[in-house]
C-alpha cells in the first residue's frame, strides 16, 4: 500500500476501535480506555494500536488484559465494518503522554455527562 492509504487505514481503525470500546462493548474493564494512535504497517497486516489507560496502575493493568482478551473480537467486527483484503493484527501498547491523557479524561468525563444528560 502507499503512504496515504495505509494513513487512512490507520485513521479508519482509530475511528472504529474507539467507537466499538467506547460505546459498543460492555466490558467493565475497558472503562478507561482510549485510543490515541494507530498504525498500520505497510503491508496493512499488523496495527500497533497506543491506548491511554486511566486509573490506578492495577486497574491499567486490568484495562490493557481486557484489550488483549478482546483482541480477536475487535479484529472480527473492525473486518466487517471495513472493505480490507487483510484484517490487520491488532498489537496493543500503552501511551505515556500524561499532558494528552488528563486532558482526553477531561472531555470524557463531559461525554459521559451530556449522555446522562439526555437519557
Amino acid at each position: 500500500m502507499d503512504q496515504r492509504r495505509v494513513a487512512r487505514v490507520a485513521e479508519a481503525v482509530r475511528e472504529e476501535l474507539s467507537q466499538i470500546i467506547g460505546f459498543e462493548m460492555k466490558d467493565p474493564r475497558l472503562a478507561g480506555v482510549t485510543i490515541a494512535e494507530v498504525r498500520v504497517t505497510p503491508d496493512g497486516r499488523e496495527a500497533h494500536v497506543r491506548v491511554m489507560l486511566f486509573g490506578s496502575p492495577e486497574e491499567q493493568k486490568t484495562a490493557l488484559e481486557g484489550l488483549q482478551h478482546a483482541k480477536g473480537h475487535l479484529r472480527h467486527e473492525i473486518g466487517g465494518r471495513m472493505e480490507l483484503r487483510h484484517v490487520p493484527e491488532l498489537f496493543f501498547e500503552t501511551d505515556t503522554g500524561t499532558e494528552a491523557a488528563t486532558r482526553v479524561e477531561e472531555l470524557l468525563r463531559r461525554v459521559r455527562k451530556n449522555r446522562r444528560e439526555l437519557q
